[in-house]
């Protein structure tokens, strides 16, 4: 279910930005703004790992997994659904869920990316000591204030 740039790269090798930096196209920032937000609830986190942990699971073990009222559950689910992490199929008179580990890629690739351009972290600033700029910290990366 990745999305490919016109070129026929991935996510991670589409257009490069004015700073040189990997950027993502347009239709690939939809798709990994879309898992983000299915991703953004405890419950449906927890709902995942739950379905990592089995090949397939029913629809009531999930309840019972999240401790939730059955249709609250089912929203989370549905939601989970809509975003492509996870597939339901009817086994009257149950569905029985399962995820699709493919339709993580486009947010993996953006993670990936993000990681491997990130500028190493610093270690926490020790009580009363002396407050140095990011320019300081690293030379070469002064920047320029946002308009």
């Amino acid at each position: 279910m990745a999305s490919s740039s016109p070129a026929g790269g991935s996510a991670q090798q589409s257009a490069k930005s004015r700073s040189g930096q990997d950027a993502i196209d347009e239709a690939d920032a939809v798709a990994v703004a879309a898992l983000a937000k299915a991703l953004a609830h405890p419950a449906r986190v927890k709902a995942l790992q739950v379905l990592m942990q089995r090949e397939n699971c029913i629809g009531c073990d999930i309840v019972d997994a999240l401790g939730l009222a059955p249709s609250t559950t089912s929203e989370h689910l549905r939601i989970l659904k809509s975003a492509g992490l996870v597939v339901g199929e009817f086994e009257r008179p149950r569905v029985c869920y399962s995820l699709d580990v493919e339709a993580i890629a486009p947010l993996r690739a953006f993670l990936d990316a993000l990681i491997s351009t990130a500028p190493p972290t610093r270690p926490p600033q020790e009580a009363g000591g002396e407050k140095r700029s990011d320019a300081a910290d690293h030379p070469g990366t002064e920047r320029e204030p946002c308009a």
